[in-house]
């Protein structure tokens, strides 16, 4: 049994690959963790690198499932930069005693910028904030790189990018499409420190419509890890099985050769659940097989 997982980029066309080779058990192959963002402007699907920054995912995820992120929303847009969030949520939301306050800290990460192998800030990558001038003081707070910022990864030991969008890429977009001096972006000196301007879908005229409907909320949830197995059956044909995601075009392709000449057996959108394929015997015994989510 072999097994191959990588991702490839094509222009701005960003692809996960789960591959694995058939010969005559069942087998299976999965990636990295994948977490959907879903801003007021569209989802984001985000694969993290759980191999090579396993400290920076692991604490992410701490915030993700402990509810620290309930009521989040993005507090810095920048376009042709940044949009940055993981720092503030809004307590007791569509209440009179709704409030903006900080994500409590679970403290400070280590930097794993040099850790495994090492992601430049380029467009469509997601890295951590922290403090100017502090390495390792990484903690909630995490930014998307609206545009190629390479200049980051010399700033203080390099600003640590634990993952990058794979799908949603029209919806980062939007982020650079909108200038700040529209009005989608408006100053409020409303809210002691830290901040005193915000992000903001809509002019608002009071403080509650603010915190209730005008805010980028942005919740976080994982997304099920696309898995595919392939099982050798006993008249010889080959079921193959994989796990899907909604909304997001999977091409199903396999190869007989390695390095492998990949051709496409079938093209389907995911719903969700599980996908599968049944390849006849006459076929050759020994197959790679990959899911390709566009």
């Amino acid at each position: 049994m072999y097994s191959l997982r990588t991702v490839m980029q094509r222009s701005r066309l960003t692809c996960l690959l789960f591959a694995v080779l058939a010969l005559g058990t069942a087998v299976s192959a999965r990636g990295g963790s994948l977490a959907r963002f879903a801003t007021p402007v569209g989802s984001i699907l985000v694969e993290m690198y759980d191999a090579d920054k396993p400290v920076t995912v692991s604490n992410f995820w701490h915030y993700v499932t402990s509810g620290a992120y309930n009521g989040m929303f993005l507090h810095r847009w920048e376009s042709g930069f940044v949009i940055q969030g993981g720092g503030f949520v809004t307590l007791d939301r569509h209440t009179t005693n709704a409030q903006a306050v900080a994500v409590p800290s679970f403290g400070n990460i280590t930097n794993e910028y040099q850790a495994g192998r090492i992601f430049s800030n380029a467009h469509g990558t997601l890295a951590m904030a922290r403090v100017g001038g502090v390495t390792n003081s990484a903690n909630s707070q995490w930014f998307f790189n609206l545009t190629n910022n390479a200049f980051l990864d010399a700033v203080d030991g390099g600003f640590t990018v634990f993952g990058h969008v794979v799908a949603g890429t029209k919806a980062l977009e939007r982020f650079n499409q909108t200038p700040g001096t529209n009005g989608l972006y408006w100053l409020y000196n409303y809210f002691n420190a830290p901040f005193n301007e915000l992000p903001s879908l809509a002019i608002p005229t009071t403080v509650q419509q603010l915190l209730d409907e005008d805010l980028l909320y942005t919740p976080i949830t994982a997304e099920t890890l696309p898995q595919l197995r392939i099982e050798v059956r006993t008249d010889g044909s080959r079921l193959v099985q994989w796990t899907s995601i909604s909304n997001l075009v999977h091409h199903l392709e396999s190869s007989t050769t390695l390095p492998p000449a990949w051709q496409d057996l079938v093209t389907t959108n995911g719903t969700g659940g599980t996908l599968q394929l049944i390849q006849p015997a006459a076929d050759s015994p020994a197959r790679f097989y990959r899911v390709r989510l566009e």
